[in-house]
């Protein structure tokens, strides 16, 4: 989770391509990228310093790939010079990897506050799951449910978190699944109906409804490992229901309740065996019954880790702020 306090402050300075410290030490060199020749250079360097910064004046995304390739082979951190949250973001992006760090170039607060906001949405911290025993399944009739189609592939195992109430949410499962009804569809989740609460990266939920194209919702698996998904688009049909309720295993007091399109290839994700095996285990809602096991997220249970990202943040005269996050 991403902490508001500035840990470490200390002043950097440009001289010529190097950055130093008030006491003269290099701490990294600096380079600016505007062609290929440009980028082979400040390869060649790396073995100078252990931090490489790059200002890629044009071409930020190609330029911010080709040198995260080619800095992969050296033990050089790389890090580029980001004058708004969205360049930061592409250049953490960049190839999956991305850059090891960024120099915010900017007077604006609100980019920083930007991009806080980007890293509490990241993927850094392993979600609480438990397991949860059906107590009642019955068919509702009719009402409009939600298909989420994402702009990323799921994986089996891989679902979002889906509940009547925001306190409990389940895990339901893509159409990544093959099978004898329809093709598979691993970018779409058939989430279930417009009232029903969604997670969102940040601790946060949304309805169902309120889904835009270019919103981002939480993936998990069954391990509770998770990332982040953009929507693509959202459908919304009229389709006969089935009512959900599980209880948690070890206290029967906590109830939650989703509603799911009753059909075969809407599923629920079950405990995995083991914390070993990449065995993704789901079941159909049109199978499931009194006593059967199924993964709840509950609120507040998410389980912090000890990672962290180390981001620079500078001001137009080079003196630069470290914050640790």
């Amino acid at each position: 989770m991403v902490s508001a306090a500035i840990a470490i402050i200390r002043p950097l300075f440009l001289e010529n391509e190097k950055l130093c410290d008030d006491k003269d030490k290099q701490i990294a060199l600096f380079g600016q990228v505007k062609c290929a020749e440009d980028m082979e250079l400040l390869k060649s360097l790396s073995c100078e310093t252990d931090i490489m910064v790059m200002d890629a004046l044009e071409w930020q995304i190609i330029n911010s790939e080709n040198l995260v390739a080619s800095f992969q082979s050296t033990q050089t951190s790389l890090y580029a010079i980001a004058r708004s949250a969205k360049e930061a973001q592409v250049c953490f992006e960049s190839l999956e990897k991305g850059t090891d760090g960024v120099v915010m170039k900017t007077e604006d607060v609100s980019e920083i506050l930007d991009l806080k906001a980007y890293f509490a949405s990241q993927p850094c911290e392993r979600m609480a799951l438990y397991t949860g025993i059906i107590q009642r399944v019955e068919q509702i009739g009719i009402g409009d449910r939600v298909c989420v189609d994402l702009c990323s592939i799921l994986h089996p195992g891989e679902g979002l978190l889906v509940g009547s109430f925001a306190r409990g949410l389940f895990l339901v499962h893509s159409e990544c699944l093959k099978t004898d009804y329809v093709a598979s569809r691993p970018f779409r989740v058939n989430a279930g109906p417009v009232h029903a609460y969604v997670a969102l990266p940040g601790g946060k939920t949304a309805y169902l409804s309120e889904l835009q194209t270019g919103m981002h919702v939480l993936v998990v698996d069954a391990h509770g490992f998770q990332r982040s998904a953009a929507v693509g688009r959202v459908k919304i049909e009229t389709r006969p229901l089935i009512l959900v309720e599980a209880s948690l295993e070890n206290d029967t007091s906590l109830t939650c309740s989703l509603l799911l399109q009753n059909a075969e290839t809407v599923n629920l994700i079950c405990p995995p065996p083991g914390m070993d095996t990449n065995i993704s285990v789901t079941i159909p809602v049109t199978s499931l019954k009194a006593g059967d096991r199924v993964l709840l997220s509950l609120q507040d249970s998410a389980r912090h880790t000890d990672a962290y990202r180390h981001i620079n943040f500078a001001a137009t005269t080079f003196h630069v702020r470290y914050m640790y996050v």
